[in-house]
């Protein structure tokens, strides 16, 4: 493995397939916003699924699903951020960085600007609830660290994928059980926030890779005509 592919954040083995996935996740994105554009009630698809009221979560879960929610929080998002970034600093793994940045804010960015353009509403016309940004954060903040563990480990398509695929789906459960069970967003924002990390994260990666190799080899021809 050459320095520059190991240094990857999108592992080659992974591409198509993570690209595939992250097409059908923005079109179920965009699919779900026109459905739900302009509601403010509960959809079929929700209807399906136990609708918790302010009193049927109760402790110890009810704790359970504040302190998930706390991680989607300014203060929790950032800590986390912090944490992982630092992990990727004492690595040595620079575009990580970038990608753990650039991700995680153009994710919640994606949902932030895509709330107002669907307009659906939860508990009164100020509460905008589709796509769900917590949900969308732990979920791109798995996503990073389950694309960064697959390289550093070497794992091929399928493990690779399974991987990356089971730590979303982990964190996006989580997440979306609590914003659920608090009453925050219908399951349909759950999952609209769950596939605009799984659009968003990929291809974030892709680019982050290819403007570093731009970068490298801008720095590698400056450096060849300086030698000549």
């Amino acid at each position: 493995m050459t320095g520059r592919s190991a240094s990857v954040v999108l592992p080659p083995s992974l591409r198509v397939w993570l690209g595939l996935i992250a097409a059908l996740a923005a079109l179920v994105v965009v699919v779900l916003g026109v459905l739900y554009a302009g509601h403010s009630e509960p959809g079929t698809v929700d209807r399906w699924i136990i609708q918790p009221t302010a009193d049927s979560v109760r402790p110890p879960w009810r704790n359970v699903a504040l302190a998930t929610d706390f991680l989607g929080e300014p203060v929790g998002a950032a800590t986390l951020v912090v944490a992982t970034v630092t992990g990727c600093l004492l690595l040595r793994r620079r575009r990580a960085v970038v990608l753990v940045v650039a991700g995680v804010c153009l994710t919640v960015g994606t949902t932030t600007l895509l709330k107002p353009l669907v307009g659906r509403t939860i508990h009164g016309d100020d509460n905008l609830s589709y796509p769900s940004g917590h949900t969308a954060f732990l979920t791109a903040l798995a996503l990073v660290v389950a694309l960064l563990a697959s390289g550093r480990l070497g794992l091929g398509r399928t493990a690779g994928t399974s991987l990356v695929l089971a730590a979303a789906l982990v964190a996006g459960a989580a997440m979306g059980w609590a914003q659920v069970a608090l009453g925050a967003h219908y399951p349909t924002d759950v999952l609209g926030g769950w596939c605009t990390a799984l659009a968003v994260i990929p291809a974030t990666a892709w680019l982050v890779d290819r403007m570093a190799g731009w970068l490298v080899d801008r720095m590698a021809d400056a450096g060849r005509r300086e030698r000549r």
